[in-house]
This record gives C-alpha cells, structure tokens and sequence, in this order.
C-alpha cells in the first residue's frame, strides 16, 4: 500500500509539487577543499583551515552543524552553540587535515544522521556538544605526537565526556509544504549539574555577488516585532523564518573579514565572523544594529538543569502563519513523524528483528542526509587562478585543467559530508543501488548527472573525485545502471526506455575511452588507475611510471572490464526487445568479454595454476613478466565478473555466437562455456570455470585467508605471518597484513583506506555468489568454513556473509555492537550505544569501524543486505524467470 512518503515522491517526480527543493544540502566542510583551494601550490588543506572558516566566505558553497539549504544553496539554515567555555562558537565541526592526523584527515565530533525521509518531508540528527571548553590543541597537539603504528587520539579519550557533561542536541526539521520547514532544536543537559547554553540557530545567504559588481545583492532583515526575518533574493521568492519567544538578534554581513585573516582592510564594518565576536567577546560592535544583512543568528541563553531541556522552534516558510508559528505546528511534527514510521514499515520485511531493522533505517538516514549540493566551475575557477589550458600551456599541468568544460552545480550523493564532501564516481554508482530503496528516481538521475555534458569528458572519461578528475575508477556505472533500470521497470517506470537508451550511449562513449586509454598495447589487458585497491598493492597504482620501469597487468582492472561488457551485454540485450539493432551491439560486447578471458590466459597470465588464485603480472621492459603474488582483493574482482541471463533472451544471439566460438576457439580458455545451459536453462558468463571457482572459493572462506567474523578481508590473514617483499633497484617493496589502519604513507598516509572488511566488494562478492547459484543451483556446494566438513550451497554462503556484515551493527550476546570496538561510552550508555556511525571500513579481526565514520555512502549497502536476506530464499532466486535474474539482488519485491 502506497504511503503519504510515497505520494509526495510522485508529486516531486511529476512536478506537481517541489518536495525535494529543500533538504540538509548543506556541507559539513567547505573549507580544506580542492573548490577552495587558493594557492599555487594546491595544498588545500593548509590553504583554508578550519581556523579561517569562520572568518572567510566561501566561494563555492557553504558549510553548517546539522543544516538545509535549498537545492541551489542560496539560502542555508544551521544551528550555532556555545557553552560560554569555548574559545570561539560552534558553527561547524572540527577536524585534522591530513597532515595533522597520524592517520590523515578525520573529523573530531560526534553527530548523528538518525532519520531522514528521502524528500526530507522528515528529519532528525543528533550533535553531543561538550559543556567544557572544546579541546582543539589537545587534539591537535597529541595526534602530532603519535605515530602511524599507533591509534589516533579522538575526542572522547580526552575525556571531556566524562560524568557526562554534554548536551544532546537534538535537531528536527518537518515539512508542512514543499517550501515550508518547521524547525524543533531540543538540548539536553546530560550531565550532573546545570549548565549555561546559548542556542543560535542561523540563516544566512551563499556570497554570490563577491567579484561580481553586476551580481544582484541579496538581503535578511529582522523584524522583532513579528519575530520574523524577511528574504530578498530575486530568485528564490519571499522566505521568511518565524521565531518562538524572546531571543537577540545578530546580524552581520556573509563577507571575509580580511583584517583578521590578513591584516587588510574590510569592504564592510561587520564581516562573517561578526555573531561569534559579539558572542564570545561580548563586542555588540560586531553586529549590525539595524538587524540587516545576510548573515542572521537568534540568540537564546538559557541555564539547563541536570536532566533537564530547553527547546527552539521555527518556521521557514513562504506563507505568513496568521499568528506566530501557526496552530498546525505540533500536528504537522506528529504526522511527519507517523508517516516516516509507515515508509520504512513499507520496506522493511516483516521477518526482518528489531536490531537489523534499525541499521537499514539510520544506514538509509544517512545516505539521504549526505545529499549535498556541489558547485564547481572549472573554466571559471582555473581563470582565476590564471592557469586556463585554452589561454596558457602550462595551464595542462596544473590540477583538474583538463577538465575545463566542467559545470556543476547539483545536488549529488556524497561519500561522507565532512571527509568527503565531494564526489567519487565508482561511490556514487554503489549508492544508487542503496539509494533506489527509497527513491528510484534520485538514483537514476545520479547516474546521469556523471554522464550528462556537464560531467563526462569529450574523450568518454567519467570525472574519478575532485583531487584528480583524471584518476581511474572501477567502471561499474553499466551494473549500476541496469540496476536502476530493473527497479524503474518493477515499479512500473514509464519514460525509462528513454533513460536506459541515453545512458547506454554515454556509457559506450566510456567503455570506448578504457579500451583506449587503459589497454595500452591493444591486448585487453587493462591498467587503471588506484581502482580503489590503493593500500593493497604492491606500486602506487597511479603513478606516471612504476618503480621497474614496467607496466601493470592487473588482474581487477581486466576483471572490472570484464564486467562492463557483460553489464553493456545485459543492456543491449534489454534494448533490443524493441529495438532488433541492438542485438549486434549485444554480440560485440560478448564477443570482447571473450577477448578478456582470453588475454587473462596468455603467456604467463593472471591465474598462478600452482596457488589456484588471481595475481596482477608485473610486465617488465624487457617483455618479461612477474606475478606479484599478493593475496588480496585483486584477485577476487575476478569472481565477482559473472553474469546469468535466461536462455530466452541469449537465444537471439546462440548461432551468431556459435559462429563465433567455432572460428576462434582459443577465446573459451579455462572459462565456462557460455552456450552450456545451467539451472533453469540459464547461460553464466565467468572468467571462472568450475574448477576454478572452487579454488578461489577455497581461499575466500577460509578463516585464516580471507573470510573474517564480519564479511571478507581485502588481504587475506595469510600475510600476516608472510609479507610479501620484493626489491626494486635496491628498494623494498612489500604488502604486510594490516587489520586496521596502515603503518604506510605511500598514499598519504590518511586512515580511509580500503582496508581490511570493505562493504562495496563484499556487496559484489555477494552479488556473484547468488549469480553462481542461479547457474549452478543446489548441487553446488563448498565448505564453509574451508576445511570444516559443512557443505553449503552458494546461496547459504552469500546468506552467511550478509549476516556477518550485518551483524558489525548489531549487538552480540553481550549486547557489544562490534562497529564500536572498545569504546565504552558507546558501548555501554543509553544516550550513545543506539546511535550508529558507517565507518569506511571495518577492522578485519574483530569488526570496529575504522576511518571516515560518516562513509554512509557505500557501507550503506548494508541496509539493501538487510532487506534482501529478510524477503528472499533459495526457492525465490532460483524460480525467478524475469528477464535479468543477474539482479536478483537489488529487486524491490524479490520473487
């Protein structure tokens, strides 16, 4: 039955009704970002710092605590705090750079995205503020001190939580209209005495009109007397934002204040840092005392008792309430809240408990509030920096040059909103598949916003992140979008014929530039960049030229663009049910999977017949070639190229394809024959034939290689006790097995590596699993463990490595989630233990989350594991006959 949620989904599809124009499209960092980067050397971390953030005005978009914005960022909305100990008021989070950490860039706060609805009609988020004053040398001093072989040093160990002196701060936004936004801000005295609190949630404009004389000039004006602030902004219509009791208005100009940054001169007396002098130093000077500007803060002081709350509440709104913030106030909070409650009951199975059901809800919460809005123009930012390619030659050399046709300004998924707030291509295609369980239509449009003029490359190129465009990522933007297609098709989409069709052209134009770029002898062996394996190989990947001399054969690469073809097959097949053309197109991406499973196998080859596993061949000057025999993830990638398609819709290609195989037969090598009908008459397309996949299989479930408590290791344990080494020109080389953060800084050295239990793979690692079980059925089975005796078939396995994943959230049988490691306060108090956090990456022995904690963006994959594995059986897999069991797993109503 179809919620209120989802009929405001269809008003924002049809147009009917803007539900999606105001969300938390507000950055948790601007600052420390390559957008913002002003020095010639392009070291943004040290070219803005947090210390400037509260002085300078962005250029390129704005940063908050827990806040929205519309969907072209003109007009924000945050919350402000200062506990009258702080050296400066807390208007946005704190965190090491890369250099200051002794494991990289990491954010120093503790927040929560708990609840959100994906047209934000609902949502809730949690900041736990410190009632002393906020430790940033303690902090910075200690990290500084410590070495990569030792932990970092985070704001809970420097014990300003205890006796739990903080508030929770609880922050609520519910809408009663696409344009109208109530706002309930809720703080908490957990601690045992009461405790002074200035609340100053913030209204401010993004500064367009710096360097622009002709840029209109937008205004906020407060009225005291209505307890309103007015809006000016010619573009966005007459917003007002309606205030509850008595509280101090400051206003101030969004302007840089130059005379504190740089000893220059101010273009105005009150500048952006203005609220915070007049709050911390008690300067009313600072603030404009006509109440206009655009910049406004709502101060209200209040002393909490132990125990005890104080509450905020507002409305920003385009209609004027007939009294105050209007009757509907309490019944619009209630009923957002209620209609949230019936969405996720919608999508959750039944079967699914209590504890599973809340990791999908905050995991999905957290994806939907790491929706930000990006604005990067690239011919107008290399201008200004004077290195424009067009204009000056040495312009190519500088960062991101080569992508002077880039204009973005758009709202995108972001990995994480304060480690990461920019996009990553590869990421953003693995959080359409988590996206597309609550809003099919956001996630299809991700997909072709990166394919769109603006964003792809003339050479075909998909823009990798915002530190190098130019960096290579895994081409899984084909899976994605087949994905997205089956979800748009089952619920009952009907434009998306157009869609797959133009993302089909544009997804060829990049499968054309690898083939290009990255088989550099035509051999259809491929090089890519990282492709995110960095802290698992042997060479930086990315490099201009490996320490050998040489190139990289690497065995994920190949194995990546093995699954390009077989996703562009699938597509083409999907085309040509009503266009016959495509067929052909169909057969040349089969006809190139083959290629590929042929090129594994030459000369010496990938596949090491003695250790029965994958390995990159280091390919030497010479001719010569070396595996570097470094189990890990590279060669897994490989099992995770398989792809099942019904005989029904193969059919149209069996005698071409024949013709094919029977004048090249060399091309099948060691793969299985993909005109051998399996389970149900289905065709697999593998770089694995049976024998093989045993092997492989053999190494992924075994408890000293790959397959930990929590889902499957990136290296396997094996290197542990055996590094791999190798000397290079008199250099050491070598890849030791790590648990949790490196020891090494051959990447810069920061802690958000793709390291040991890393969702995404093991996501595709699943996906193949079920793959092999559509093919192969029930009397395929391994042992799982390896060398425990117990058979399994493949799809108790894939069931069995979604529960581990899983159950890095969920509490043990001593009620410790294994995400929270040995911190106590999480693992223990009331007010903490239930607020979950998707790290990057997990600890490979015993589960902790390790890196970016915000990384909801893939690790929220495990809220679709949740749903999948709580709807469907093995009966269900193996009877479904639609056209693309290949994904079975990202189904909304499997079966």
């Amino acid at each position: 039955m179809a919620t209120a949620e989802d009929g405001r989904l269809t008003e924002a599809n049809t147009g009917t009704a803007p539900w999606r124009r105001w969300g938390p499209y507000l950055s948790d960092r601007q600052w420390g970002t390559v957008r913002e980067d002003t020095s010639p050397g392009g070291d943004a971390w040290d070219s803005f710092p947090h210390d400037h953030a509260r002085s300078r005005a962005y250029g390129w978009g704005e940063d908050g605590l827990l806040g929205i914005s519309d969907d072209s960022q003109q007009l924000c909305f945050a919350l402000a705090l200062w506990n009258e100990a702080d050296p400066i008021i807390k208007e946005r989070l704190f965190g090491l750079t890369n250099s200051e950490g002794n494991h990289g860039e990491d954010v120093k706060e503790y927040y929560f995205y708990q609840d959100s609805t994906p047209t934000h009609s609902w949502m809730k988020g949690l900041y736990k503020y410190p009632q002393a004053a906020y430790p940033y040398e303690d902090l910075l001093r200690t990290n500084a001190a410590r070495g990569k072989q030792e932990p970092e040093y985070e704001l809970v160990d420097t014990g300003i939580f205890d006796d739990q002196r903080y508030f929770d701060v609880e922050v609520v936004y519910a809408k009663a209209g696409p344009e109208d936004v109530l706002v309930q801000v809720t703080a908490t005295n957990r601690g045992p005495d009461p405790a002074a609190l200035h609340l100053l949630p913030t209204l401010w404009l993004r500064n367009t009109w710096s360097g622009d004389e002709q840029a209109p000039r937008p205004r906020l004006t407060a009225d005291p007397a209505s307890r309103q602030v007015l809006v000016d902004c010619p573009d966005l219509g007459p917003y007002r934002l309606i205030w509850e009791g008595d509280v101090d208005v400051l206003a101030t100009e969004n302007e840089s204040n130059w005379a504190r940054l740089a000893g220059g001169t101010n273009p105005t007396p009150y500048v952006k840092d203005g609220i915070n002098d007049a709050v911390v130093t008690g300067r009313p000077e600072t603030v404009d005392p006509g109440l206009t500007g655009t910049k406004i803060a709502l101060r209200r002081r209040a002393v909490v008792g132990a125990g005890e709350s104080v509450t905020m509440r507002l409305r920003l709104t385009t209609d004027a309430p007939r009294s105050g913030l209007g009757e509907d106030v309490d019944q619009v909070l209630t009923t957002r809240r209620q209609e949230a409650d019936e969405f996720y009951t919608s999508i959750t199975p039944p079967t699914v408990g209590a504890e599973p059901a809340r990791v999908m809800r905050q995991a999905l919460a957290g994806m939907l509030w790491s929706k930000q809005f990006y604005c990067y123009d690239l011919d107008r930012w290399l201008s200004q920096r004077g290195v424009h390619p067009l204009r000056d030659e040495a312009g190519l050399d500088h960062r991101n040059a080569r992508w002077f046709h880039m204009v973005c300004g758009d709202i995108i998924s972001m990995p994480d909103c304060w480690e990461y707030p920019w996009f990553a291509a590869w990421d953003l295609a693995f959080h359409t598949m988590s996206l597309a369980m609550v809003d099919t239509t956001f996630a299809r449009d991700q997909l072709q916003l990166l394919l769109g003029e603006h964003y792809l490359h003339p050479s075909g190129q998909i823009p990798a992140y915002e530190w190098n465009f130019s960096d290579v990522n895994p081409p899984v933007h084909a899976l994605a979008t087949l994905f997205s297609h089956v979800q748009a098709v089952d619920t009952g989409a009907e434009d998306d014929h157009a869609f797959l069709s133009d993302t089909f052209a544009k997804l060829a134009l990049n499968f054309t530039w690898w083939v290009n770029r990255k088989d550099v002898n035509g051999a259809n062996t491929f090089e890519g960049g990282f492709l995110g394996l960095d802290n698992i190989a042997v060479f930086d990947r990315s490099a201009a030229q490996l320490p050998t001399g040489g190139r990289l054969e690497q065995a994920d690469g190949t194995a990546w663009m093995a699954l390009y073809c077989q996703s562009m097959l699938e597509l083409s097949l999907e085309l040509a049910r009503t266009d016959p053309g495509y067929e052909g197109t169909a057969l040349k991406y089969l006809e190139h999977f083959l290629y590929i499973c042929a090129a594994m196998e030459r000369g010496d080859g990938m596949w090491d017949e003695e250790d029965g596993f994958f390995y990159d061949q280091l390919r030497l000057p010479d001719g010569s070639g070396e595996r570097l025999r470094v189990r890990s993830m590279v060669g897994l990638v490989p099992l995770c190229a398989v792809t099942v398609v019904p005989a029904e819709s193969f059919g149209v290609l069996d005698d071409r394809l024949a013709g094919f195989m029977r004048r090249h037969p060399d091309l099948l090598g060691q793969i299985s024959d993909p005109l051998l009908p399996g389970v149900g008459n289905r065709r697999i397309l593998t770089l694995l034939d049976e024998d093989r996949l045993r092997s492989v299989l053999g190494y992924l479930l075994d408890e000293e290689e790959f397959l930990s408590p929590h889902g499957v290791r990136a290296l396997s344990r094996f290197h542990r006790d055996h590094p791999f080494a190798m000397e290079v020109q008199g250099q050491q080389f070598g890849v030791g097995y790590l648990p949790g953060e490196s020891d090494s800084g051959m990447f810069g050295g920061n802690s958000n590596w793709r390291g040991p239990v890393w969702m995404p793979v093991n996501f595709m690692i699943i996906r193949a699993l079920l793959q092999y079980y559509l093919y192969y059925g029930d009397d395929f089975t391994v042992e799982l463990p390896t060398g425990s005796g117990q058979q399994h078939t493949l799809f108790e396995v894939a069931a069995d490595l979604a529960d581990r994943l899983v159950s890095i959230f969920v509490p043990d049988e001593g009620g410790r989630r294994p995400v929270f490691g040995g911190v106590e306060l999480f693992q223990t108090d009331p007010h903490w233990r239930d607020n979950l956090l998707f790290y990057e990456y997990f600890h490979g022995d015993d589960g902790a989350g390790i890196g970016a904690s915000h990384q909801t963006g893939w690790t929220g994959l495990v809220a679709k594991l949740v749903q999948l594995f709580g709807t469907i059986d093995a009966a269900t897999v193996l009877g479904d006959t639609r056209t693309h069991p290949s994904t079975t797993l990202f189904r909304r109503d499997v079966g």
